[in-house]
Formats: C-alpha cells, structure tokens, sequence
C-alpha cells in the first residue's frame, strides 16, 4: 500500500486539492452544496452520514 500525498487549502466557500504532482483540482461548497471541478458533480449533504450526488458528466 503506497503512501500518498494529499492536501487541501480552504479559502471561504472554495477548496483548492493539490496531490503529489501539485494542482488537482478545486470544489465550491457553500452550506449543504458543493460542486467539484474534475468530475463535475453537485453533491447535497443529508442528515447522518449520507449524500445525494448528481454527476453531470453521465447526463
């Protein structure tokens, strides 16, 4: 099991992912929504431990 390297750098609603190799990719949350940029997917956070996510590249 390799050791991979992940960060995240969190400025207001946006998040910026950095891997190994820098830049991955960012995500917009603001309150329950949230959107991210390399799979373009909306996700609404719902009670307990579950979330509903649309994913717009299979649409």
């Amino acid at each position: 099991m390799p050791i991979v390297y992940r960060s995240r750098k969190k400025i207001g609603p946006l998040v910026l992912n950095f891997t190994e190799n820098g830049y991955s990719s960012f995500s917009l949350k603001i309150g329950k929504w949230s959107w991210n940029s390399r799979t373009r997917a909306h996700r609404y956070d719902l009670p307990g431990p579950l979330s509903w996510k649309q994913d717009k590249s299979r649409s």
